[in-house]
């Protein structure tokens, strides 16, 4: 199917789920986020007919995983009664070591990380005694075949039992910002910047981790995408006792990474992806919505949350030294076997293990100079030297 409509996602996505048609609280939202998401794939896109595909798998995914994450809801009771508490959160941009300190942080047992298959198909609720072998597991992995471009492995490795992101998670609402890194969706990613009110995110964010804790959990969460800078207050009035781990870097290398990421990703969808226009597209929003989460920090105390600013230069020389100062700083307890668990990971997982992502800034008309005073104010807020 490739009838990229609201209509058509919402019939094919009801046939899909045996006539479900409830979207759940906020649906109103949703269809919002649905509708835009369509106009922009048709005026801004430029698909070829992959991309229409992969486009319109995408809207389905999203579509039937909140039909059934609603349905589910009202068949079991257990879940609405769900409390998450002090849930962990990794925010930063790209190239700041996000990923790889999810990843060791999901090492320890007392951790709940979500996990791609679970986010891919939530529906029914995963069970702790199934975790391992569910048949969702082998779903998952057979959606994703080998991936032949090793620039696209070294810089997010894909696996069905690796960590997921919440920017996957947000699909659900049809706010993400996952839609215009996957196809120029630019008006779509203009209402998500600047209208679009993320208080619905949240309030389905603790829905899906309601759901997915609900028969299957641990001490606490740790949770990871740079889109939680986009609602960072929304967050904050959802889980107020959040612990955050804001990770830093100097921006040149966060906006060439990511202008290589997007190029990579958008050219299986279209002929038509120019780097430079990439760049110089998500350059100032990925900057305004990094000034954005600071200031929501500045805005007002948060006194049942705990920040820490990790930075990369940091933790890139010493990785299990950094994960010690955050267990402590957010006052998570660090028992024996976390500790071996996550150094065991560090060790089995060097710089350059998955391959290495080369990008150089002159590749996408980058001018670092001309970044790191786009971003100077975020640059001497955390004391950021140029790398």
């Amino acid at each position: 199917m490739t009838d990229l409509t609201v209509d058509a996602i919402l019939a094919e996505s009801s046939r899909r789920t045996e006539g479900r048609t409830d979207l759940g609280d906020g649906s109103a939202f949703f269809l919002e986020g649905l509708g835009r998401f369509m106009d922009s794939l048709h005026g801004d896109a430029q698909l070829n007919p992959t991309g229409e595909f992969i486009a319109s798998e995408r809207a389905l995914l999203h579509t039937v995983n909140r039909l059934n994450y609603t349905a589910d809801r009202a068949t079991y009771p257990e879940i609405a009664q769900q409390k998450i508490e002090k849930p962990v959160f990794i925010i930063g941009m790209p190239r700041t070591g996000t990923t790889i300190l999810h990843d060791i942080l999901a090492q320890d047992p007392a951790n709940r990380a979500p996990l791609t298959w679970e986010c891919m198909f939530p529906s029914p609720p995963p069970r702790a005694e199934t975790f391992a072998t569910d048949p969702r597991i082998a779903m998952c992995a057979a959606t994703m075949p080998p991936i032949e471009d090793q620039q696209l492995k070294a810089i997010h490795p894909l696996g069905a039992e690796l960590t997921q992101e919440c920017v996957t998670l947000m699909g659900e609402s049809m706010c993400t910002p996952l839609f215009h890194n996957q196809f120029n969706v630019s008006s779509y990613q203009d209402w998500a910047d600047r209208d679009a009110d993320w208080s619905n995110v949240y309030d389905f964010h603790l829905q899906q981790l309601q759901h997915m804790q609900a028969f299957n959990m641990q001490d606490r969460w740790v949770l990871k995408t740079g889109a939680h800078l986009w609602g960072l207050e929304h967050l904050l009035a959802t889980y107020p006792d959040a612990r955050i781990v804001f990770t830093h870097r100097d921006p040149v290398k966060s906006m060439t990474s990511y202008a290589s990421l997007t190029t990579i990703v958008r050219s299986v969808g279209s002929d038509h992806v120019d780097p430079n226009a990439v760049a110089a597209d998500w350059t100032p929003r990925l900057r305004d919505v990094l000034m954005h989460g600071v200031n929501v920090r500045k805005a007002q105390e948060y006194p049942d949350a705990i920040f820490y600013d990790m930075m990369f230069r940091d933790f890139i020389t010493d990785q299990f030294g950094v994960i010690t100062q955050i267990y402590e700083a957010l006052d998570l307890p660090m028992t024996d076997e976390a500790a071996r668990a996550m150094q065991a990971f560090i060790d089995a997982n060097p710089p350059g293990v998955h391959g290495t992502h080369d990008y150089q800034p002159e590749h996408y008309g980058i001018d670092p100079a001309a970044v790191r005073s786009e971003f100077r104010e975020y640059i001497d807020h955390f004391d950021l030297p140029p790398e």
